[in-house]
């Protein structure tokens, strides 16, 4: 059945279903992705193009983030109750590209003022699934650190990414993927006579369970650290790698059929789910 206020959204992506309390503090993570981040890119050429991110360079990828992190800041100073109605904010964006990494730095520490000023419990609006201001947290979180990660691609380096972090992102990614058709319009094509596609983590204790019906699709099963070993014989598809590359296969930044990956079962699913599911 369709959840009637989230049109895509099957009732089965509950908000009891999403992991909402999770081991990884969001909060201490942004500074470390953040610094990662200034570390690749501090002495780095930032005209260099980002192949994960088509037309971009390592300066608009910097921006990005640094904006993204300054404006989730306002949004919880403001503990919004409802959808803004505008993206502006003050960036304080250094007009000398060569000082974009020190920028990027400060962000964080805007972030980390934020946080401190807030309560993660806090009832917030958010566009996906929680609710709260830890909502934000964890948003922010991924977004550096898959643009991180890209930062790293466009410069040559393999990114690496803490294994219970990347297990905490696909449960992010997964669970809030079906609010996401205001800017990923696309993820309403994600239906099926009944389908299942399985994501298990070969490093970590985890498997997601994606079940696409006629009217919707959503996390089936969020049970990430409990006995998932029959979850895959019963799936259509299933996609097994390192929670870190599961990581960047559900982002986009790696083929399934990529070497680090093995999958097995229906092809036509599993290209299906990857064409329309881009974030």
């Amino acid at each position: 059945m369709t959840n009637p206020d989230h049109p895509g959204m099957t009732t089965a992506c509950r908000p009891d279903h999403g992991r909402l309390h999770s081991p990884v503090d969001h909060r201490t993570a942004v500074a470390t992705e953040t610094a990662r981040f200034v570390a690749a890119v501090k002495n780095a050429d930032l005209v260099t193009p980002v192949p994960s991110c088509p037309g971009w360079t390592l300066a608009d990828l910097v921006k990005h983030t640094g904006s993204v992190q300054r404006w989730f800041s306002v949004l919880l100073r403001t503990r919004i109750q409802d959808p803004p109605r505008t993206r502006e904010v003050d960036l304080q964006l250094p007009e000398r590209e060569n000082a974009y990494a020190h920028w990027l730095s400060e962000s964080a520490t805007v972030a980390a003022d934020a946080f401190a000023a807030t309560d993660p419990n806090l009832p917030m609006w958010a566009w996906g699934v929680d609710q709260h201001a830890r909502f934000w947290a964890r948003r922010m979180l991924f977004e550096t650190l898959l643009h991180r990660a890209d930062a790293e691609l466009a410069l040559g380096v393999r990114p690496a990414i803490d294994g219970p972090v990347a297990a905490d992102g696909i449960d992010e990614f997964l669970v809030n993927l079906p609010f996401a058709a205001s800017f990923a319009p696309k993820v309403a094509n994600l239906r099926g006579p009944d389908q299942s596609i399985v994501f298990r983590a070969t490093d970590q204790d985890g498997a997601w369970l994606v079940r696409l019906r006629p009217d919707g699709f959503g996390l089936d099963t969020a049970r990430p650290t409990a006995d998932t070993s029959d979850i895959a014989d019963t799936a259509d598809a299933t996609v097994r790698g390192t929670a870190a590359d599961l990581l960047l296969l559900v982002y986009g930044r790696l083929p399934y059929t990529a070497r680090a990956l093995t999958h097995e079962g229906d092809e036509r699913l599993l290209a299906h789910w990857f064409a329309n599911s881009a974030f």
